[in-house]
């Protein structure tokens, strides 16, 4: 997390750690993270309920944090592993059916290049860009993603609050924000100061499993890796690299070795396991999709211009380099190419890659899915969003349909901008409509809905979609401002009536008040809890 907000959540912790604090009567600081506390019989139960409402609380501050990234081409490769260990959590009875419908199973994505994957509270994954980068497979991943699902799986967070949990979910929610926040922000005297506290130790306790658990995560992970489909030797090739960092005297940029410590015993039980595995396996996968997402994951890590200009260097690999090492080093340049502004010099790029791409994998459908969206990317930088467009329109989804939904919904909207035809972007608004209808929590896609309808004059629908964006980030007050805002547009006369737009902004609105007087509620009331009434 970039510095200020790294210092906004530890003050968030510190305040829930120390009520004494002056900072602790910030409504902001408390109404962001309030929840009902737990009560006396806290000690005895820590509900999968309980646990989803802490994960939540902590993924509404995430989710505003300018290192959050939704990357809907990256995140759609993470979300292709995680659905097959996911189905085989449940064929194995690991997700019953209680956690199953109540937590939420959903990986996200950080942009931060330390080599780290972390759970949280309520089903709550999340998976830095830097250990997709180091990775070299697509079963080393999963091997990853594995371990953190069966933390979840065996509510081992919750297992280790439940002892503690007679503190308010308030105050672990706080705390939990303060520490990942320092802890990425890679200043140990912050981090230090985090876990100062009894309660604060005790929550970065929490975050760092006992052995047992890290021995259960590792047994359980290893037989979703594997009725996933997995190759075993993605697990013994993850532990082989961070063995390897491991001797090295991790230098912080392995965070993972530090909440997931290595022992002799793990080691030595994850090779057995590997020598011993037998049996059918899913048939090889080409590596270029991955290669293609290690590349992508190493552009957004890191948008310094140094950086950029490594990667945009490898337009010219070796002329040894396999076919498929040579198009992800061009992918990778056309990316930086494109975040540096030189759009020729990333079209080259990209021109070169396709047909080395149909040498190199010609039946990797996903690493021609986004070698086209790369191509849209550039055209629409060099003035050519039509001709995007129309490229995108030939392109099969391959997987899930968000990154091509949202790709063409920009592309149409920035032809629609340059006097292009209005077909294509209402057919992308309506698309986006059905798509957030039933995916309500995909802020990017109500966000994109906004700017669509509000280039087609659609006012109120554009001031509906910019609530329903704020409010799927947490942002209650923003969007209760916007449906606001549409109510006035209703009322006004200027636009053409939208009976039904404006039913329905109303009962949003009605819902979002509701929640807003909760939250302060439970403020007020914890505050209450917390702070002794004068002498």
């Amino acid at each position: 997390m970039k510095k200020l907000p790294a210092r906004l959540m530890l003050a968030a912790a510190l305040a829930g750690a120390m009520p004494g604090a002056p900072w602790a009567q910030a409504p902001a600081a408390n109404a962001a993270i309030r929840l009902p506390a737990l009560g006396d019989s806290a000690g005895e139960d820590f509900s999968v309920g309980t646990e989803r409402r802490l994960g939540e609380q902590i993924m509404a501050e995430l989710r505003r944090d300018p290192d959050y990234l939704d990357d809907p081409l990256l995140l759609d490769y993470v979300q292709s592993l995680w659905a097959p260990l996911l189905a085989a959590a449940r064929q194995r009875g690991d997700i019953t059916p209680d956690t199953d419908t109540a937590l939420a199973w959903e990986p996200f994505l950080v942009r931060d290049r330390a080599v780290n994957a972390f759970a949280l509270p309520g089903g709550f994954v999340g998976v830095h860009l830097g250990l997709i980068a180091l990775t070299a497979s697509r079963d080393e991943l999963a091997a990853v993603l594995a371990h953190e699902m069966s933390h979840v799986t065996q509510r081992h967070i919750a297992r280790g609050l439940a002892s503690s949990s007679r503190q308010s979910l308030v105050g672990l929610a706080a705390l939990l924000l303060g520490v990942l926040a320092t802890s990425r922000a890679g200043n140990g005297d912050a981090t230090q100061a985090v876990i100062v506290g009894s309660q604060a130790a005790m929550v970065q306790g929490q975050l760092n499993f006992s052995r047992d658990m890290e021995r259960e995560a590792d047994r359980i992970g290893w037989g979703l890796h594997n009725g996933a489909g997995f190759a075993p030797v993605g697990v013994a090739s993850m532990f082989e690299k961070l063995e390897h960092a491991a001797r090295l005297n991790d230098n912080g940029a392995f965070p993972y070795l530090r909440s997931h410590p290595l022992t002799v015993e793990r080691i030595g039980e994850a090779r057995t396991r590997v020598e011993a595995a037998a049996g059918p396996r899913s048939a090889a996968q080409s590596p270029l999709d991955h290669q293609l997402m290690q590349a992508r994951a190493r552009i957004l890590m890191d948008a310094g211009v140094p950086a950029l200009r490594r990667q945009q260097g490898l337009d010219a690999p070796a002329p040894n380099a396999a076919p498929a090492e040579r198009v992800a080093a061009l992918y990778a340049s056309a990316l930086a190419s494109l975040q540096l502004g030189e759009t020729a010099r990333a079209l080259t790029a990209v021109e070169v890659a396709l047909p080395l791409a149909k040498t190199a994998a010609p039946n990797d459908a996903r690493a021609s899915r986004a070698l086209a969206l790369v191509q849209a990317q550039v055209l629409q930088a060099n003035g050519q969003p039509a001709l995007a467009g129309r490229l995108l329109a030939a392109v099969e989804a391959n997987g899930s349909a968000r990154p091509l939904l949202l790709a063409r919904a920009q592309a149409a909207l920035e032809a629609s901008r340059t006097g292009g035809d209005a077909g294509a972007l209402r057919t992308s608004t309506e698309a986006l409509q059905t798509w957030v209808a039933e995916q309500g929590h995909d802020a990017s896609a109500w966000a994109l809905l906004a700017q669509c309808a509000d280039a087609l004059g659609l006012r109120l629908r554009s001031l509906r979609a910019e609530a329903e964006a704020r409010a799927a980030l947490g942002d209650v007050g923003g969007a209760i401002d916007r449906l606001r805002a549409a109510q006035r547009q209703a009322r006004s006369g200027n636009a053409t009536p939208d009976f039904i737009e404006a039913s329905i902004v109303d009962a949003r609105l009605r819902e979002l008040v509701a929640r807003r007087r909760a939250q302060l509620a439970e403020a007020r009331g914890e505050r209450g809890r917390q702070e002794p009434a004068p002498q």
